[in-house]
């Protein structure tokens, strides 16, 4: 078995069902498995993969674990000597799995590989590969000065002028299309299971550097991702995300480093929740005011997300995602 892939999904049954079309259509010269983790959908998910998939081995969840512990779990079975975690909210195209497999081959020493991402339109998608985050990075981000998303010295993170167009050593594959030795990932015990989700494969790709790992993306293992399909709010997104950031820096940095960083993380939705209000004020824009609001409803809620994944942050998914299915079952 050369791969086993592994699709988590919550919430997402049209485009799990359009991934996984396009994984058993496209992918046709390596040996693989595929195995389908369930976290806990209420839209009637697992249902359709039966019913449209039943030779697909599907693992079933009555409640949503996050990203990294439902991937730790369905680890567990599986037999490919590499592992591909390749997110629902994706389309593989010309054949990107059998490609990135191969790219694995041709450069065995990197342990972790990706690939390229685009959005629907063919536009590139450039989160499929991330640098290490610094304070001066997370001042940026805080100001938003990382706006100025070509500049490399203001918008460090996100490796801009690069278009994804060439082989490259990364210091982060991003989770969405993320190919490991399976022996690296067992060795490193899968994610670390603190991350309900968001920059797990951030602390995954430090901790393997340790190990000699030495992450890789190329251009020709392309794949469609949309991005965001299970949040239909968009703070409760950026909550996510900054709960995963802050996790990864209690991590990763050092106590003075983590004591700046905090403050910075809290101005860094204060700065947009204001500046989004006065340019409302200021031009009478539906856009800017909506904005506000997200934002505010992010500061509002700091205590989710400002000391990353604590037991209270991860049960408060579970309470607005059941107040969710309750709204729209």
């Amino acid at each position: 078995m050369d791969v086993s892939i592994i699709v988590i999904t919550h919430n997402t049954r049209e485009m799990t069902i359009e991934c996984i079309r396009s994984i058993l259509e496209q992918t046709t010269r390596v040996r693989y498995e595929l195995i389908v983790f369930d976290s806990g959908s209420t839209d009637g998910s697992s249902e359709a993969i039966r019913e449209h998939f039943p030779a697909v081995k599907l693992i079933t969840s009555e409640r949503d674990v996050g990203f990294g512990k439902a991937n730790n779990i369905a680890a567990k079975g599986a037999r490919g000597r590499r592992l591909l975690l390749i997110n629902p909210d994706t389309v593989v195209v010309d054949h990107a799995i059998d490609r990135v497999n191969e790219f694995a081959d041709t450069a065995p020493e990197c342990r972790i590989w990706g690939g390229r991402t685009v959005f629907a339109d063919g536009s590139l998608n450039p989160a499929s590969c991330w640098r290490f985050a610094t304070l001066w990075s997370v001042f940026c981000w805080a100001v938003g000065l990382n706006l100025f998303k070509s500049s490399a010295a203001l918008n460090p993170e996100a490796y801009p002028g690069w278009k994804r167009d060439s082989v490259r050593s990364v210091d982060i594959v991003s989770g969405c299309f993320f190919l490991i030795e399976r022996a690296l990932w067992q060795d490193l015990g899968g994610f670390d299971p603190v991350f309900f989700m968001y920059a797990e494969e951030a602390d995954l790709c430090i901790r393997a550097r340790k190990l000699g790992a030495r992450p890789k993306i190329t251009p020709t293992a392309t794949i469609i991702h949309y991005g965001g399909a299970s949040y239909p709010q968009k703070s409760e997104l950026r909550i996510h995300l900054l709960a995963g950031r802050v996790t990864l820096m209690d991590r990763h940095w050092s106590p003075l480093s983590r004591m700046i960083g905090r403050g910075l993380y809290l101005l860094m939705p204060l700065t947009r929740w204001l500046g989004y209000a006065a340019a409302a004020a200021l031009w009478r824009n539906k856009d800017y005011g909506a904005s506000a609001r997200q934002w505010n409803e992010v500061w509002r809620n700091r205590w989710r997300w400002a000391n990353g994944w604590t037991d209270a942050a991860v049960n408060a998914v579970a309470t607005k995602e059941s107040k969710t299915a309750g709204q729209f079952g």
